[in-house]
């Protein structure tokens, strides 16, 4: 069950829903920062939705990952600005670079406002011009980028159980997880058949496997999965059905067949379709919750979304990371209907707003202040 946030719904007294900004006097002119891949899934139907009233929008973006191959897929026009470097030096040179682009957009687009997931850049060039910007955030872990961006940004939305340390003053909590942006029961209906095209076995138990890289500017002298770690967990996955494997790396010639082949921006119709999720991504394995997917999450950062989605019955979360204990956790996890994860999921999405229609909501409120 969600905890009680600050706002339960987008239409909190002093915030306006998308149908009531129709009726303001004029459209917003919008700069959203993208960067990376997870922020063109947060801000796709946000997008959509400023589009389809009329507003303006000017999106940035970061070449990271498949960041810009996703929003070239939703057909977003979109404007690389600066691309993912590693370490210490190359993401403060980045930093610096992305400022500068950032203010040069600013000056030229002329935005009411700023928005974006983290907000490091539209945080420092907001003060600079004025123009009040919006940080959408979820890491409690990111204390290096907290710290750059707190005492800058207009105004934050973090999730109700966040733990880490927030301004006074210019926060809100928000019952649920950003991935209620876009996967919300609402807007989001796995298809089966871009599910078979993507992979799906029919025949089988589908299981997805996650791991990642770990070169984020909070996972710094991190790391994560051995390979044969991996390779374990694949090879017992194996034997009760299909293993579908994503990785932000390169994994052994053995374990290449197991890779998603499928395109990028169906991966969640077949994930939806899967009987767990195993993993070291909480973005990942927060996913496959709010899809009704059994998830076990086995990474360094516990997030506070992770211990909610955990207390609500829907994610399994595993610190002590061994193969043994991974084994364990997924054959106790096997023994729970998938059908009981579901229903876990509805309550807990029904004391959840729609976290898209928050965006836009927010951005009203921004701008009417």
């Amino acid at each position: 069950m969600c905890a009680t946030p600050d706002i339960a719904a987008p239409n909190t007294i002093g915030y306006f829903s998308p149908s009531q900004a129709k009726e303001r006097a004029r459209n917003l002119r919008v700069l959203i920062d993208i960067v990376h891949p997870a922020d063109v899934l947060f801000f796709k139907r946000p997008i959509e939705m400023l589009a389809a009233r009329g507003d303006e929008v000017k999106i940035l973006s970061r070449n990271k990952d498949i960041a810009c191959e996703l929003l070239d897929a939703f057909g977003f026009e979109h404007h690389p600005i600066s691309s993912a470097k590693t370490g210490t030096i190359g993401l403060a040179t980045e930093l610096a670079m992305r400022n500068l682009a950032v203010l040069r957009a600013a000056r030229s687009f002329r935005p009411d406002v700023m928005i974006g997931f983290g907000g490091v850049a539209i945080s420092h060039i907001g003060r600079i011009t004025g123009i009040p910007s919006i940080s959408f955030y979820d890491s409690e872990n990111a204390t290096l980028q907290t710290r750059l961006t707190w005492p800058f940004i207009s105004r934050l939305f973090v999730p109700a159980g966040y733990s880490g340390s927030t301004p006074k003053g210019r926060t809100e909590r928000l019952a649920g997880t950003k991935e209620l942006s876009f996967l919300h029961p609402s807007s989001f209906q796995a298809d089966p058949d871009v599910a078979l095209a993507s992979g799906l076995d029919p025949d089988r138990d589908n299981f997805f496997v996650r791991v990642v890289a770990w070169r984020a500017n909070h996972d710094i002298g991190k790391a994560g999965w051995t390979p044969d770690t991996l390779r374990s967990v694949i090879l017992y996955l194996s034997s009760f059905g299909k293993v579908h494997l994503s990785s932000e790396l390169e994994v052994p010639d053995d374990l290449k067949p197991y890779l998603y082949k499928g395109p990028k921006g169906s991966v969640h119709h077949l994930l939806a379709h899967c009987r767990m999720l195993v993993g070291e991504s909480a973005t990942m394995a927060s996913e496959a919750a709010v899809l009704g997917v059994p998830a076990i999450y086995a990474g360094r950062d516990f997030p506070g979304y992770m211990y909610d989605l955990e207390a609500a019955g829907m994610v399994r979360n595993l610190a002590n990371v061994s193969e043994e204990n991974l084994k364990s956790l997924i054959d106790e996890w096997l023994a729970v209907p998938k059908s009981e994860i579901k229903a876990a999921r509805d309550i807990y999405v029904s004391t959840c707003p729609d976290w898209a229609e928050a965006v836009v909501a927010a951005l009203d409120a921004e701008t009417a202040r």
